[in-house]
């Protein structure tokens, strides 16, 4: 059977801003006259005003200042007899060449595998379909490849190179971006797989009480099991909130341990608390690791400030107590100011400070109220803490 009309040009690719002219040509077997046809553009029909009517079998129509394709099929531009049946169509093309892709950022799982993404360069939107190519090759002496598994959301692509990967050589990576009005290619990324190794977040993160101290907790976790086979060191941070909170508190100079205490909490407060790795020095690598992303919240609480039984003998604090604990407290921030903060060094110097502090309040008690006890801060340290430096 023969078609009613022809729609020409057919499927034509225009840069935005252009003027077209479309005619629609009947076939003469079916009798139809030029002047009872009329034009849609995506289902709007177009004024009769950009007609022309050429001769009975043809009608044209102008459309001036084209925009971008609403959709990346093209628009349809479509001939319609009087009684609305279409009669002939042609697609539209409309759009702008892609610019060079940019952000090209690549990082390895555990050393096995590669994902890179990046964004399309200019505004990013160039209304027809575009097609990414993300290249790759070892950089002195390799064939070229192009990666396959792509994916790609708004303002934002990305593949993923699951096997087959050289260590210890870098790569050369690029993404070529091509559509029907041009194409375009990103700088080159070279990179050595080992440079951007990042891993699973830690495993088994644990958090539990430090005996009755009611302003501390312990965290524990495991290293990541992927790595075991390799040689690294691998950083960890914490960051921890209470409950209620939205606003996380960072540990950061956790180094190379696989437990952490977390001191100068609230007692009695239930707390939320998170841990990740970076794999650094992988195999000697000098760059830093990429962070991964942080472990499901573990939640503990801490003690309830001891409250002193019913009947027991013991004085309430006095003012001269609460005003110690405050110098020691500030103290310790010096300490910990001075020292690192996860480190075995400070912890201890609190314990046996608590044991210290103990010991005051049953001399203080003895002393009674009219005595006073000043406390020398250098001597405290100077007797008490020597061994620990």
């Amino acid at each position: 059977s023969h078609n009613i009309a022809v729609v020409s040009p057919q499927d034509p690719v225009m840069y935005i801003g252009s003027s077209l002219t479309a005619t629609c040509t009947l076939n003469p077997e079916f009798g139809l006259h030029a002047s009872t046809l009329y034009w849609t553009l995506n289902g709007m029909r177009l004024p009769s005003s950009t007609y022309g009517v050429v001769s009975s079998e043809i009608l044209s129509v102008s459309l001036h200042n084209l925009n971008g394709s609403q959709q990346q099929s093209g628009d349809n531009l479509v001939c319609h007899g009087a009684d609305g049946h279409v009669l002939g169509g042609s697609c539209l093309y409309v759009g702008m060449p892609p610019e060079k892709p940019v952000n090209l950022t690549c990082w390895s799982r555990n050393t096995k595998d590669l994902s890179c993404r990046w964004r399309p360069g200019g505004p990013g939107e160039t209304h027809i379909r575009t097609k990414y190519a993300l290249k790759y090759k070892l950089r002195w002496y390799g064939k070229e490849k192009e990666c396959e598994n792509y994916s790609s959301g708004k303002q934002r692509h990305s593949c993923y190179i699951p096997r087959n990967l050289a260590l210890f050589t870098p790569y050369e990576i690029w993404v070529e971006a091509t559509n029907q009005l041009g194409s375009a290619t990103s700088d080159i990324t070279t990179l050595d797989i080992l440079d951007v190794v990042t891993t699973d977040p830690p495993a088994n993160v644990q958090v539990s009480r430090v005996g009755d101290l009611d302003d501390q907790l312990i965290v524990r976790w495991a290293s990541p099991p992927e790595l075991k086979d390799i040689l690294f060191q691998a950083k960890y941070q914490i960051r921890y909130r209470l409950e209620d909170s939205t606003e996380w508190k960072v540990v950061d100079d956790v180094s190379n341990q696989t437990s952490c205490r977390l001191a100068g909490l609230q007692p009695g407060t239930v707390y939320f608390v998170q841990v990740r790795c970076n794999p650094v020095g992988i195999y000697g690598s000098r760059k830093a690791g990429i962070w991964s992303d942080w472990s499901h919240p573990t939640a503990a609480s801490t003690p309830s400030s001891e409250r002193l039984q019913s009947g027991s003998c013991d004085p309430k604090p006095s003012e001269q107590n609460s005003t110690l604990r405050r110098e020691l407290k500030q103290f310790f921030g010096w300490v910990r100011k001075h020292a690192y903060g996860c480190s075995g060094m400070s912890i201890k110097l609190y314990d046996q400070w608590r044991v210290w502090l103990q010991k005051s309040h049953r001399t203080r008690n003895q002393v009674g109220k009219s005595g006073s006890i000043k406390v020398d801060m250098l001597s405290v340290m100077h007797s008490d803490f020597y061994c620990i430096f």
